[in-house]
């Protein structure tokens, strides 16, 4: 199998609670690399951005996009695509679409689950990452198929099944 060309993932850190983590743009380049590779999607040459953020960004993000007012740990906002027939062959790569993910949101998180920042950082950007090319866990059969491809994903990636401790929690 040819190895299709990569999605251009732009980081961008918006939110000084970030200056800790000097490592995230490096986690979330090669999530979304993985991702990408594995995804059933055609995002070659494609571009996307994640904004690393914080709990007050995300908030007005999660308010004025969802109507929920309260902060989240990742939202993606999948980009529109042209219509079905127009080439854009001549035009600028195709946009996927942004990713926010908040800091302490996920800080908490990883704390709290007592897993490796890098690992949660991972398996947000995963997760952001397949909305924008069409992922969803709206109904439960969405969410079997979704997570299923995140925790193969992040297998690649090295990093333990996010979900294993869930029948414990609920």
């Amino acid at each position: 199998m040819a190895q299709s060309a990569l999605p251009m993932t732009e980081v961008l850190i918006v939110a000084d609670a970030w200056n800790g983590e000097p490592d995230a743009d490096a986690v979330i380049q090669r999530a979304v690399a993985v991702a990408a590779e594995m995804a059933d999607a055609d995002t070659a040459d494609a571009e996307l951005a994640v904004m690393l953020t914080d709990d007050a960004g995300i908030r007005t993000l999660n308010s004025n996009w969802r109507g929920i007012d309260k902060p989240t740990n990742v939202l993606s906002f999948p980009a529109l695509r042209p219509p079905t027939g127009v080439s854009s062959a001549d035009e600028i790569p195709p946009m996927l679409g942004d990713i926010a993910i908040a800091y302490e949101t996920a800080r908490r998180e990883a704390d709290d689950e007592q897993k490796p920042f890098d690992h949660h950082l991972s398996h947000l950007a995963v997760h952001g990452f397949l909305h924008l090319v069409g992922y969803d866990h709206e109904t439960d059969d969405e969410a079997e198929a979704m997570e299923a491809l995140e925790i193969e994903i992040l297998a690649q990636l090295g990093i333990p099944d996010p979900y294993a401790d869930r029948e414990r929690m609920d």
